[in-house]
């Protein structure tokens, strides 16, 4: 009888990492981009005969060997995964897996949140965990005959972000502002939230709501299993729909406003699947032309771009006086820091 033990793997072990790179990709898996921690199942041999990872509260890159295939390796990865996230703290857990996978993880005890039909499966590990989400959700639902969302990241909150949340408090009685509270941003969250309602303080119908772990964020969505880039991001945009169709109904939602970003592929074929598949389910897609400064459009990347340059002067005109004030402050030393070290500041 074959014995088998699990390990976690670091970035410097090149040998195992080589080793988890061919199995994913016999497997026909890419290792995703954002991970933070990893582990082998290695067999008698030494050979990596299973691998899995987590990012935040999500299990990613699972895969069991052919030749292996058939003996459960797949439960003891994931109970090890489990029990590493419970040792983080982590009790609610999450995982994007494709559709013919699904059963599988119902077995371990995961239940679906949402599906893209042929393509993609979103569970968690709580059986009521969406449904007590939506329910909280509905306590905060104000009375209204037009109802509106917006949803951002705001990293950071620029006058675009205003202009839009201006734009949509004005055409309609209710406006909800849900904010990405996961932390891959360059900007704390806790940072980008007051800086968000600092700005719109002005506005007398918005209520803000954390997306908390059911508005999907490009940061946290895996592409490991979806090989082409436009596939990636249509089936990103379409799983985070179906998530927000349902929210949406709890809330009485009939309009998402979203920016336009002509430079933006991302954001082109998000609106582009919103446009389309929003109405269906009796929400319309508002795409509000992007503010422009001095002929060029206002972005937050445009924003980090100029602080990671060293020009903190130049923001000043494309952020809302309380965004400036942060980022003058001794507050934001660390995070300027943290832009201006980043390689990539730019996001498309």
């Amino acid at each position: 009888m074959l014995e088998y033990h699990i390990e976690e793997v670091r970035p410097g072990d090149r040998k195992s990492n080589r080793m988890i790179d061919d199995l994913l990709e016999q497997e026909g898996i890419q290792r995703d981009a954002n991970l933070d921690y990893t582990c082998a199942l290695y067999d008698e041999n030494g050979r990596v005969a299973a691998t899995g990872s987590c990012f935040g509260n999500t299990l990613r890159c699972l895969a069991v060997s052919h030749a292996y295939q058939g003996r459960g390796l797949l439960n003891k990865i994931v109970s090890h995964l489990v029990e590493v996230q419970c040792a983080r703290g982590n009790a609610h857990l999450f995982v994007y897996t494709k559709c013919q996978s699904a059963k599988f993880f119902r077995d371990l005890g995961f239940y679906e949140i949402a599906r893209v039909d042929g393509r993609l499966v979103f569970m968690e590990n709580r059986r009521t965990g969406f449904r007590d989400y939506l329910k909280n959700l509905e306590r905060e639902k104000k009375e209204g005959k037009k109802v509106a969302a917006v949803v951002m990241n705001a990293n950071p909150f620029t006058l675009g972000h205003q202009y839009l949340i201006e734009k949509a408090s004005a055409e309609n009685d209710v406006l909800h502002v849900f904010i990405l509270d996961e932390e891959a941003s360059l900007v704390p969250f806790p940072v980008r939230k007051r800086l968000v309602m600092e700005g719109t303080a002005h506005l007398p119908n918005i209520c803000y709501h954390d997306s908390g772990p059911y508005i999907i964020s490009s940061a946290t969505f895996p592409s490991y299993f979806l090989k082409d880039r436009a596939a990636v991001i249509e089936g990103h945009a379409r799983l985070d729909l179906a998530v927000f169709v349902r929210i949406a109904h709890a809330l009485n939602i009939k309009r998402r406003y979203v920016g336009e970003e002509p430079t933006s592929r991302v954001t082109g074929i998000y609106n582009r699947i919103m446009r389309a598949e929003l109405p269906e389910a009796g929400i319309d897609c508002v795409v509000v032309p992007r503010k422009k400064q001095n002929g060029r459009v206002i972005s937050a990347s445009t924003v980090r771009s100029a602080i990671h340059e060293g020009h903190l002067e130049r923001i000043r005109e494309m952020v809302p006086p309380a965004t400036y004030r942060y980022f003058t402050s001794s507050e934001a030393a660390p995070v300027i820091a943290r832009i201006v070290n980043e390689r990539e500041v730019v996001h498309y």
